[in-house]
């Protein structure tokens, strides 16, 4: 995960009390949006995780934490040292035992692949050795949601989230995801509409999550569905503005509480707002019994499920996991093109007709006929980004090759903008 090295001395003391809700948006405001220049990158990359001969068989946490052994997170093992990778990579497991690599910010694409390559080879290693395989989809084919870990922000989160719908119980316990992190960019925040202008496109290229324990979905991307469904509006695409910094700092204020930490349940109140809490906090009726603190903000902060996250730096959140080690690819297309403004450009042009298109990007994916010219043309673009990477080139290749793969596999009849091919020769 990408950490910002803005300042942060004028930040309050994560224990000081919330005054009122306009301090409180500016502050989300300034910590979600810090700004530049943009100089680090880095990758989250989550797997569904299965028994080698059985894929539907339960996932026992017993079994995930002795694979893991000292590379644990707490919440699968209390007494885990929780040591990095290799490369330095976090392991955290999600609630339905799906495992998550979070590799260290690195200054250039050619260092963060190296590092997410050897530290995803090492986990599936340590897989490998209990007969567990990681999945090769963004949802699980083998088996129905079904929570393995119970913590207490785990609890309130999935009871929280099922009163909304069942999307969010599948989200928390059946997806899998790439998360593309990068900087921040200047005040005006380009970086952040560009990279929902290209959300439908890249949604449509790399769909890859069809089937669910049930069969056919009918979705092309059935984790975004889910996805987009947890609990709108705050995992809905946000409108396009002049101020996305007030937007999102709005939206967060606005959004119903999925929990508050406390000794024991952390359960909130249904239908309770952080501006709520604000409003009420201190009060003899207030419903949570306590005010709200600069660090109640922030884990508030980690509750909310937009396709890009803002922390100070923009995490990409609807990407689909891919197979084996084809999440190279959407890594490195998207980090190559936010970094090279002449194909960014050209990218950004391509999207415009199916800008804000997310339902029938996760639907239809490339069979859309719109979406299907705005994929070839984003990953044309993208792949000529990769060409001036730095890469090494054998890796190029192999990154071209398999933008043109996904191309063929999204598009009925295996058409597709044959500029692709023609990247990938040279």
């Amino acid at each position: 995960m990408v950490i910002s090295e803005a300042d942060t001395s004028d930040r309050p003391l994560p224990a000081a009390l919330v005054p009122s809700r306009e301090q409180a948006e500016g502050y989300v405001a300034m910590v979600c949006f810090k700004h530049g220049p943009p100089r680090l990158q880095g990758a989250e990359l989550e797997w569904t995780v299965h028994d080698r001969r059985d894929p539907s068989r339960t996932l026992a946490v017993r079994r995930l934490a002795a694979a893991l052994g000292h590379h644990a997170p707490p919440t699968l093992d209390p007494s885990s040292p929780h040591l990095p990778l290799s490369c330095g990579s976090v392991v955290t497991v999600e609630p339905g035992g799906q495992v998550e690599i979070s590799t260290l910010p690195a200054v250039s694409l050619s260092e963060l692949l190296h590092n997410a390559h050897e530290d995803a080879a090492e986990l599936r290693q340590l897989l490998d050795h209990v007969g567990l395989v990681p999945g090769e989809a963004g949802l699980d084919p083998h088996r129905a949601a079904t929570r393995i870990l119970h913590t207490p922000r785990y609890d309130a989160m999935h009871e929280r989230l099922a009163r909304v719908g069942p999307y969010g119980p599948q989200m928390m316990s059946s997806t899998a995801g790439i998360q593309v992190c990068v900087d921040a960019d200047v005040v005006d925040a380009g970086r952040w509409q560009a990279l929902h202008t290209l959300g439908p496109a890249l949604v449509a290229l790399f769909a890859n999550s069809h089937h669910d324990a049930g069969g056919d979905t009918g979705w092309a991307s059935a984790r975004m569905r889910a996805t987009l469904g947890t609990s709108p509006p705050t995992s809905s695409p946000p409108a396009r503005c002049a101020d996305p910094a007030a937007q999102y700092a709005r939206q967060a204020l606005d959004a119903a509480l999925v929990c508050v930490r406390a000794d024991a349940a952390w359960g909130a109140p249904a239908g309770l707002t952080f501006a709520d809490w604000i409003a009420g906090g201190g009060r003899s009726a207030d419903p949570v019994g306590r005010p709200p603190t600069y660090d109640d903000l922030d884990y508030h902060l980690t509750t909310l499920f937009p396709p890009v996250r803002p922390h100070g730096y923009f995490e990409v959140r609807y990407l689909d996991a891919q197979p084996a080690d084809e999440w190279v690819a959407p890594v490195a297309l998207l980090s190559s093109l936010v970094a090279d403004p002449t194909n960014l450009d050209a990218a950004l042009a391509a999207c415009a007709p199916v800008e804000g298109s997310w339902r029938e990007a996760a639907r239809l994916g490339t069979s859309a006929p719109l979406l299907a010219r705005a994929a070839a043309q984003v990953a044309d673009a993208g792949c000529r980004a990769v060409e001036g990477a730095g890469l090494d080139r054998v890796l190029t290749r192999r990154i071209t090759d398999l933008v043109q793969q996904r191309l063929h596999r999204g598009t009925a009849g295996g058409a597709h903008d044959r500029r692709v091919t023609a990247v990938a020769a040279r």
